[in-house]
């Protein structure tokens, strides 16, 4: 027992003080995410498909910079436990400029191609024009969203884990505000349904850049970080290691949502009820599941300080503590969805067809949430806080594109089999990961040390 659970209360209470404002973070952001849904589905289900297909898209963005900011979360982690402030500015810096780049790409593509990409997710023509309207107008959150995010991720690792949790309270308000006025027309406005959903979330996401670059550069004392500081030159040393150290995550990020898009692809040809069932039990999967995303997040800030500061047997220690809390959490998550999933579903305007598909989805998500939950502690947290990203891009480009998409295809499009056998096919990597990564804790061959950090 012993093994698995480490014997000291402050690191429990340090755990909670950066899981819990991470965990409400993602309550408040899935607070707006359906109501989102509730207000977009009062519509029906073309646009709830439309809705969901179109943040497909923008998610390979928001996941790439995801990789971009766990790359960097991995050194500045390191760095800031081997007191190293400079290091860390220069990581930060390197890794806003690349969101800044990709965000350019990406307003691009939405804004000359919205059909085009509309069309790789469904062949329904309606559903086409209304994700279109929703991405023409996403094309101009991309970059306050992107540099947001890392600047939060980053700013963590670093000990500042209350900012994301005041930023998300605040856009859940605005947000929900906005859409409001938007979708149904409110106080003077035009009704524009879809596309006022894209444009309350934008307004939301620059109140979010306002204020986390307004703190970040003026207010944050620990670290200093301000505006000439977006200009530093970055040496290559640094680069190098970032490359070495970031470049998997970002291509197992990468390839990742690539990989869930062709899920969606393979879901959207299945048909519009997969689609909003789908749509529903992310929704309450995402429910289900805030605890766990703030286990993540402190397990890979906890294990790089700790890594940085040279202890690594005390790391292997955590880090079985980490994977038994997310067993825990993870049965927890799956009572959850068993409690809440009627009442949920009981929200939405939505056919017979789909709350049966809906209901069969819940069955396999009760399975998989406990699987979900321990690869996500392992893969984005623990593992990746010890610099072992390459050995999780093999895990994750492994099993999604061998495993889960081509089943996925063959149950759901060639077999025709039931919703439940398909989901679990899709979520497969999730099973075959969490065991894999529990021999790598074991084989402590993911504790690699950042070169940078004593200098």
């Amino acid at each position: 027992m012993n093994k698995f659970f480490v014997r000291d209360k402050q690191f429990y209470l340090l755990v909670l003080s950066i899981a819990l404002p991470v965990a409400l973070q993602q309550v408040v952001n899935l607070g707006v995410n359906l109501a989102d849904q509730i207000m977009i589905g009062s519509f029906g289900e073309t646009q709830i498909s439309a809705c969901s297909l179109a943040n497909q898209f923008y998610f390979i963005y928001n996941v790439l910079c995801l990789g971009i900011s766990g790359g960097a979360c991995v050194l500045t982690a390191q760095y800031w436990g081997a007191n190293n402030k400079r290091r860390v500015k220069e990581t930060i810096t390197l890794a806003l400029w690349i969101a800044v780049a990709l965000s350019i790409l990406f307003s691009i593509l939405s804004i000359a191609f919205p059909m085009e990409i509309m069309s790789l997710y469904t062949k329904d023509v309606n559903i086409m024009i209304e994700g279109s309207k929703y991405l023409r107008i996403m094309a101009f959150v991309y970059l306050i969203h992107g540099t947001a995010l890392i600047a939060v991720a980053t700013l963590r690792t670093v000990g500042v884990v209350k900012l994301g949790l005041l930023i998300s309270c605040i856009s859940f308000f605005v947000n929900i505000f906005f859409n409001y006025v938007f979708i149904f027309g409110e106080f003077g406005f035009p009704r524009l349904e879809i596309a006022g959903a894209a444009l309350g979330t934008f307004i939301a996401r620059l109140v979010e850049f306002l204020i986390t670059f307004g703190y970040m550069m003026i207010y944050e004392k620990e670290l200093c970080y301000r505006i000439k500081d977006l200009f530093v030159k970055v040496d290559q040393a640094l680069m190098k290691e970032y490359i070495q150290i970031g470049s998997p995550v970002i291509v197992s990020d990468g390839l990742l949502t690539f990989g869930n898009n062709a899920l969606a692809m393979i879901m959207g040809r299945i048909g519009a009820s997969m689609v909003s069932a789908n749509a529903i039990c992310s929704v309450i999967v995402q429910i289900s599941t805030v605890f766990i995303n703030g286990v993540s997040s402190a397990s890979g800030v906890i294990t790089g300080n700790t890594i940085g500061r040279g202890e690594s047997e005390k790391a292997l220690e955590q880090g079985y503590t980490f994977f038994s809390l997310s067993v825990i959490v993870g049965i927890v998550g799956a009572v959850i969805v068993a409690l809440i999933h009627p009442y949920i579903i009981g929200l939405y305007n939505i056919t017979e067809e789909t709350i049966a598909v809906t209901n069969e989805l819940m069955w396999a998500v009760e399975v998989i949430i406990i699987f979900q939950c321990i690869q996500g502690v392992m893969t984005k947290g623990v593992l990746r806080g010890g610099g072992d990203t390459k050995f999780l891009m093999y895990a994750d480009i492994l099993f999604l594109w061998i495993a889960s998409i081509p089943l996925g295809y063959l149950t759901g499009l060639v077999w025709g089999m039931s919703p439940f056998i398909v989901y679990i096919c899709l979520k497969i990597d999730f099973i075959i990961k969490s065991f894999w990564c529990l021999h790598r804790l074991h084989s402590k061959k993911w504790i690699k040390v950042a070169s940078l950090t004593q200098e």
